[in-house]
Parts: structure tokens; sequence; C-alpha cells
């Protein structure tokens, strides 16, 4: 479709009300000027593209040939015993239990693929293979050597004949832990090793609940085999198989992806950074890396900065280039560059319609296809870079990035935008938006900030916990959703968290959201949060929002919730935490995958918009009651943002009353004699 086919279906087309659309200022302006210019969005689409009401229950079977069967729920709802069923007889709750935990699949394959390029590269780099990536954080390196068991020492002898311990290379202990690392995904029998850092109590309960996942391919290839017409039809025995693969994925793939990205490009500690369209620059050149893994958007940091490249742009009438990520890839160059973050997932066309985006560059998920068309309205150049994600729409230009040639492919993708630099078709429209935000959050970093370098511990929070000034932790995470108003659900569920003195931890979209609201900033704490977590935050210098990275990063966020186990009185379990999850506008099977793995490690996770199982009774049930028998977390779903953090509250409530934490105190000045007591204990 040419530009002015694109433009001409735009202008019959029913148009978004802005206002309705978005809550942030400068997706407003960028919705009314991609009117203005004839461009279609997808908050037009919205308007006339509306869902399947059967899909949304999940009860739509499209397994085989003989389907879809499709079955809806009765307008007046179950009476007696339920008798819809499929062609072959399956029930409503097979049929959502298949679907649903499809999802699961897509979604574990999606952020553990993710995670093994990652792996991928590090062996490359360990080996030395080539020399666009080194070894950044050994310290890191050597505690993922501990849990993967590889010896970071040797004995040897010494010239007196003794034997002596003697440390081995870093480059040696890295292969050793990248080969280990990419076996994971191949792997038959036996368990993948980054689950044992889960709590003890919580790799118990999995081992004799038998869904312990033996490979990260085999989990997510079993659900598929599972789903297949006529094999697996009990939905509970489905989930057995669904939670073992989101377990593969959030303990397994994500984790050895966050690790792995965290020992090559260094672990992210607090930085300052701007985030929303206002980051752009119209006398600059435009940059936006688009997508998910930062093996590429690496590479392009450091040829932004060529002094070569720099002279070029000089040349071709720019004053530089700016560099500015979009959706998670934006959280990775943020968080360990301090570089600018343009915006999230429904923002990806309204940069372009800026007029302002020499070149867009994506690599994989949660990139429209839509980008393409719009693109050819402007001058945009929108380049490919993953042989996994090509565009056929508009006039896309591939440019395979391949680790062994790192850096010269990120070169030719910074010229091709430089040199389209001269070709803008008007002056750009750039809203004035941009907020400053601290992220960065690594749990090493929640550690330290807590404790120092020498003390670091998460000991400080759990005391704030137990004395009752930080009420709870939430984890508060997701996509955006075109069928919501976009970011107000996670500003409603967040803010409300906050002024309850619920310290909320935060990836991906969610984070930027909170990031353009001002949410990420230390001084944020007076002006949100209830008198004990602004106290606790003003105490210790942090945002009362920590940014802990992107999507994959969710495990981040698990490994912080061990912690808190581990730092003790708090329970034995992370089901035993006043904690609680969300994702308040999530959209793709990545965040079903991210939510199950949740509710398997004992979080109470609450989803918005809606959850494909409204459709057969018993599985939401089995999902959103009976789970929390098994696994201590179950989920739920609240449309109402601020019913969704009410029932978020009220379940860290129930979490404080279980561990005694609803009683206060009385207070007692320790006399020495005490003291003695309390020492000889």
């Amino acid at each position: 479709m040419a530009a002015d086919e694109i433009k001409a279906k735009a202008k019959t087309a029913k148009k978004a009300d802005p206002y309705a659309a978005s809550v942030d200022p400068a997706t407003q302006q960028m919705i009314i000027k991609a009117h203005n210019d004839e461009v279609e969005t997808i908050f037009d689409r919205a308007l006339t593209l509306k869902p399947c009401n059967i899909g949304e229950q999940g009860t739509c079977c499209k397994n085989c040939s003989q389907g879809p069967c499709r079955l809806p729920l009765p307008k007046k709802g179950i009476e007696g015993k339920d008798t819809r069923m499929g062609l072959c007889g399956a029930t409503p709750e097979t049929i959502a239990a298949r679907n649903f935990i499809r999802m699961v699949a897509g979604g574990a394959a999606a952020h553990s693929d993710h995670g093994r390029g990652v792996a991928e590269t590090f062996l490359a780099a360990a080996r030395k293979e080539t020399d666009d990536y080194t070894i950044k954080d050994t310290e890191k390196l050597l505690e993922v050597a501990k849990y993967c068991n590889v010896p970071t020492s040797v004995m040897v002898e010494g010239e007196d004949g003794q034997k002596v311990q003697e440390d081995r290379d870093i480059y040696d202990i890295a292969t050793d832990v990248g080969e280990l690392a990419l076996a994971q995904w191949g792997q038959q029998e036996g368990e993948v090793v980054p689950v044992l850092q889960a709590p003890e109590a919580r790799i118990q309960l999995w081992r004799d609940l038998d869904v312990m996942p033996r490979g990260i391919d085999r989990e997510i290839v079993e659900i598929m085999h599972r789903t297949h017409m006529g094999v697996d039809q009990d939905y509970r025995n489905l989930i057995k198989q669904g939670s073992r693969a989101a377990i593969a994925d959030g303990w397994g793939g994500s984790m050895l992806a966050t690790d792995l990205q965290d020992i090559l490009f260094g672990t992210p500690y607090p930085v300052q950074g701007e985030i929303n369209l206002g980051v752009m620059k119209e006398d600059h050149v435009n940059v936006i890396v688009h997508g998910h893994e930062p093996l590429l958007s690496e590479m392009i940091v450091v040829a932004s900065q060529d002094p070569e490249l720099l002279k070029l742009a000089e040349e071709k009438g720019a004053k530089g280039i700016v560099l500015a990520g979009m959706c998670c890839t934006a959280n990775e160059i943020l968080m360990r560059h301090g570089l600018p973050i343009a915006g999230n997932y429904l923002q990806q066309e309204l940069a372009i319609v800026t007029g302002a985006v020499d070149a867009m560059v994506v690599d994989v998920q949660c990139i429209m296809e839509s980008v393409a068309n719009v693109a050819m309205c402007y001058h945009t150049k929108l380049i490919t870079t993953n042989p996994r994600a090509m565009i056929e729409s508009g006039e896309t230009i591939h440019i395979e990035f391949d680790e062994h040639s790192a850096l010269e492919d990120a070169k030719k993708i910074v010229r091709t935008a430089i040199e389209n630099f001269p070709n803008r078709r008007a002056q750009p429209i750039i809203p004035n938006e941009k907020e400053q935000m601290v992220v960065g959050f690594s749990q090493e970093a929640v550690k330290y900030h807590l404790g120092g370098t020498f003390r670091g511990s998460y000991v400080p929070l759990n005391d704030n916990i137990i004395n009752g000034r930080i009420r709870g932790i939430a984890g508060v995470v997701g996509c955006n959703n075109a069928r919501t108003t976009h970011d107000e659900g996670h500003l409603i569920v967040v803010k409300e968290l906050l002024k309850n003195d619920v310290i909320v931890l935060t990836t991906g979209c969610n984070a930027m959201a909170c990031g353009k609201a001002g949410l990420l900033t230390p001084e944020a704490a007076k002006v949100y949060c209830g008198a004990g977590l602004a106290e606790v935050c003003e105490t210790v210098g942090i945002p009362p929002v920590l940014h802990m990275g992107s999507c994959v990063d969710n495990s981040r966020i698990l490994l912080a919730a061990s912690e808190v186990v581990k730092a003790g009185g708090l329970g034995k379990d992370i089901s035993d935490l006043p904690v609680a999850g969300s994702a308040p506008e999530w959209m793709s099977e990545k965040a079903i995958s991210i939510g199950h793995y949740f509710v398997v490690s004992g979080v109470y996770t609450v989803f918005g918009v809606g959850l494909p199982v409204t459709g057969a009774p018993r599985f939401q049930k089995y999902l959103f009651e009976e789970l929390e028998d098994i696994y201590g977390g179950m989920w739920d779903l609240e449309v109402d943002p601020y019913e969704h953090a009410r029932k978020m509250i009220q379940h860290i409530d129930k979490k404080r009353k279980a561990l005694g934490l609803d009683k206060g105190k009385e207070r007692v000045l320790v006399d020495m004699a005490a003291r003695r007591e309390l020492d000889a204990a």
C-alpha cells in the first residue's frame, strides 16, 4: 500500500478522541497531529475493530479444521450442568485451559528465546570470537558461576610441591557458564539450574508437585503436544504443564537472559534519565531503537558516539545524534547508560508522527506492523535487524545483526539514519513533555541502598514491613492495551498503592508510565506516599516506585522476593510475604507467562482489561481460588483500577495478619539486663 493510499484510508476512518485515548499529554498531542496528517494509528483502529466476545471468554477452539468451535456463555449464565462442548466433545474448561497454556507457551518462548540469543552472544564473547563484547561485571559472573556449580578456582602445585588454590581465568569461567547456560534450553531431564535460586521451601513444593522444569524448550514443546486435538483433556493437568513451562521461563530462560546481560553489559545501578517524546531534538539526527534485545542496542550506543559518525551528522546539517529507546529496549539502554526513553508500547507510531525520527531500528517483540505504513507517510527509515522478525508492509530496510560483526552492523544502521536527516518532509513537531527519573534498581542495587557496600542487606526493608512503615510490596508490570485508556490503569493502581504505604517494584511499560508521571524520583515520595513509606524513601534516598528493568527482568522481582525471605522475619516462602502482583494494561502472551510464573511462585496476581477464562466457570474458579491451596498464589481479574488496587491491599493485609503483623506492638525500653539476655540467645 502506497503512502497516498494509506492517507486516503485514514481520511475516511473513525478518529479516536485523543483525551479519551490517553492520559499522557504528549500522546494526546501526537494523536491530534496524526489526524491532521491523515495518518491512522492503533487508537483509531481500536474504535472500529472490536474484539470477539467468545475469544475474550477463552472458549473458541481452532486447534483442528473441524472448528472453530465457539462455546459462548448462555446469556442467563449456566443453569444446572454445563452441557456445552465442541465437535470432538471438548468442554469449555478443556478449551479455555488449552488456550491459556498456549499463551504461556508463546510468552515463554518469546522471553526464553531472547535468553537463548543472549547466551549465544555471551558464549561468543567468552570464547573471544568477537571483539565487540567483553565481560564487564566479573562479580556478577562469579555469583552466576556459583549457582551454576562452575568452579572459580582450581588446585595447582606450588613451587614447594604443595597444592595451592588458584583463581581461574575469568574467560574460562565465562565459557563454562555460557555452555551450561545454553544447555538449559535443550536439556531433557534433571532440573533447570537457575530455579535453585528460589527459596528452599518453594523448590521443595515444586518438586512435590512435580512441576520442576526439566528443560526450557522441552516444556514449551510439551505444551504444544498436549494442546493438540485429542491429547490432554483435563484442565488441571493442562495447567500443571503450563506451570512447568512458566517456571522454566521466569526462573530459567528469562533469569538467564537478565544475568548474562548483566555480566556482558554491567549490572544496573541507579542512574538518572529522561522520558517521553520530548526527549527528541529537532536539530539532531533522531534514532529510535525499539524492541527487547539489548545485544544490538548496546552496539548502537557505541556507534552513536563514534567521532566519524558524529562528523558525518554535522556535515549533513545536524548538531548531533539523539539515541532514544522505545519499549523494553528503552529500559535496557536507559538503566545502563542513562539514555532517554521516547515512550512505551502505544507511543511507537506517534514517535514517527513527530516527523523527527530519521530511523526506527527494531528487533523482536511488541513491534506493530503498522509502524511500517506510518513511516511511509513521513521520511523515517524503518530498519529490521533480526531474521526472526521481518516486516512485509511498507518499505522496510533489513540490516541483519550478527554478534560477530556487531559494531560494524550498528555503524551501518546509524549511518543510514544520518544520511536520511536531510530528507525530512516538513518541520518536525516534537511535544515539550519529558520527565526526569531515577532508574536501574537491580536486586543488587536495592541491597546496596538498604545496607551499604559492606553491609548490603534486605533486613532494613523487612524491619520496616514488620514495624508497619511499609505495608507491603507490589510488583506492577506489563504492557499497554489500546482497549483501555493509555497509562491510566497503570497510574491509578500505582498511586493507590503508594498512598497506602505499599512500595512498588516495576518493569516494562508500567515503569515508563510511572516515569512519565513523575513517580520515579525520590521527591515523589512526599507527594504520593503515605507517611510511613514516605519516611522510609526519604531516609534511604530512593523513589517509592523502583524501576527494575525491562519485562524480561521480572526475574529481578522474583529474586528480590527471595532475598526478603532469606532476610528473615516474614515467613519461609514467597507465599508468606505481604506481596501482590499486577498487570493493569496487559496485552501480550508474555504477560500470561509472567503472570503464571508469579502465581506458581506464590504471589497473588491481578490482571486488568480481561482474562480469556471467563467462559469456563470451573476453570476460572480453579485459577482464581483453588490454585492458592496448591501454590500459595492465585490469579484474579479486576478491570476497575481502584478496585484492582484495593484487592491487592486487601491481600497484603491478609498476609500481614497471618504473620501476626496486624497487631500493634508495645514499645519496650531495653535495659542492660534484657540486652545481655538477647546477646546470650
